[in-house]
């Protein structure tokens, strides 16, 4: 196939497949938002006198069309199409005519493409930063249950001082709300639109509302000055990708005290069949494979992070095609944290802790019995350290 801005002989198909990649089948989730910013696009070349009225319906009805066909399943992108966006302006054109051809006016791959993909992590952000909520709601409902179950509290793995499940789950919970409002705050590097920037030095001699088009998508405006546009690829990638590592973290930590408290030794809590694995050789094990993999994302979404964080490195201004392999780490990174957070709220809903197997070392009241001495006498703290460390002696 003949690409659409192909000037001679087809691209040789060793080439086509090296330099296209994935994208065509990771640009599957951007079609719809691609087709919303085409669509603001024509009506701004509507409004600047450079399309007419009748295109603009032909090209709006044509790209709704094809955004619900493929929204069926009844077209995909192909490796010969290279992209999403290219596979969405042939389509079109086939469909409408020359009118299809007229789309691209005023603007680039480069710029379309960076509008869709804003917009499907405008909703991305939204859904995980809800799900990471959800989870914390699992983890305040655990609490709840077990509000006064003792719980000893670990200091270098050694019982320190007296805790509760209720204070350990609640623990989590705040601080995966805290990742919810992180990756909230990532939506300020999205709030500009690319929109016009075209391959990153505007459209000189268009007359061309970058202002009106940014407000019919949702954006806050235009992204100024259009050479800051491809500056900014990635970062708010890596942005969103070290949100979900901390997140990762967060969930990792969890799932690694839930893997201790599961084991024969502690016996702190119980999982259900439904959410162990058996083993293929001891028929006695149950396996809580999910809170192993939970625990072990934590290193996939790092390596997403530094991946993007690689890519960027040194790569001088203007567009460069490197900027094309970001895709695959941030699209992985979403969906490993969208899968996870999607299985904790079950996971941690089927957790049962067994208070008649919890065992609180009687000196772990130590600290406590120091403050009452402090208290009591008013004497330094130290003091007071000194003394129950020896009667602890005897």
């Amino acid at each position: 196939m003949t690409r659409l801005w192909d000037k001679g002989a087809p691209l040789d198909k060793r080439v086509l497949r090296y330099t296209a990649g994935e994208d065509h089948q990771l640009d599957e989730r951007l079609v719809s938002y691609d087709v919303r910013a085409s669509i603001a696009h024509a009506q701004t070349l509507r409004a600047g006198g450079l399309l007419s009225e009748a295109d603009l319906e032909a090209i709006r009805a044509g790209l709704l069309a094809l955004g619900e066909e493929h929204a069926r399943g009844l077209w995909r992108v192909e490796l010969a199409d290279e992209d999403g966006q290219t596979a969405l302006e042939r389509r079109l054109t086939e469909r409408i005519g020359p009118a299809g051809g007229r789309v691209h006016l005023g603007r680039s791959r480069n710029d379309q493409v960076l509008t869709a993909i804003r917009l499907y992590l405008r909703d991305a952000i939204g859904d995980l930063a809800a799900g990471a909520e959800r989870v914390a709601q699992a983890l305040d409902t655990l609490a709840a249950q077990h509000a006064g179950t003792p719980l000893p509290g670990y200091t270098h793995m050694q019982q320190a001082m007296p805790s509760s499940v209720g204070l350990w789950a609640g623990g989590f919970a705040a601080e995966i709300r805290d990742d919810a409002e992180g990756l909230r705050a990532v939506t300020r590097r999205i709030a500009g639109s690319p929109l016009g920037s075209a391959a990153g030095y505007g459209t000189p001699g268009l007359p061309l509302d970058r202002e009106a088009t940014a407000h019919a998508l949702g954006f806050a405006g235009p992204h100024e000055p259009v050479t800051a546009v491809q500056l900014s690829r990635g970062k708010a990638e890596a942005s969103l990708l070290f949100e979900l590592t901390l997140l990762a973290q967060d969930l990792g930590r969890f799932a690694a005290d839930v893997l201790l408290y599961y084991t024969r030794e502690f016996g702190f809590l119980e999982l259900p069949e439904a959410f162990t694995t058996g083993s293929s050789i001891m028929p006695q094990k149950r396996n809580p494979d999910v809170f192993e993999l939970v625990r072990a994302r934590t290193a996939a979404a790092q390596a997403c992070l530094t991946e993007v964080l690689g890519i960027l490195a040194k790569l001088p201004s203007g567009y460069q095609r490197d900027l094309q392999l970001i895709k695959p780490a941030l699209f992985r990174g979403i969906d490993l944290a969208a899968e996870t957070l999607d299985i904790l709220p079950p996971a941690i809903e089927a957790i049962r802790f067994r208070a008649d197997r919890i065992e609180l070392d009687p000196a772990i009241h130590a600290a406590e019995e120091a403050y009452a001495v402090v208290v009591s006498e008013g004497i330094p703290f130290r003091e007071a350290y000194h003394r129950v460390a020896e009667k602890l002696k005897r």
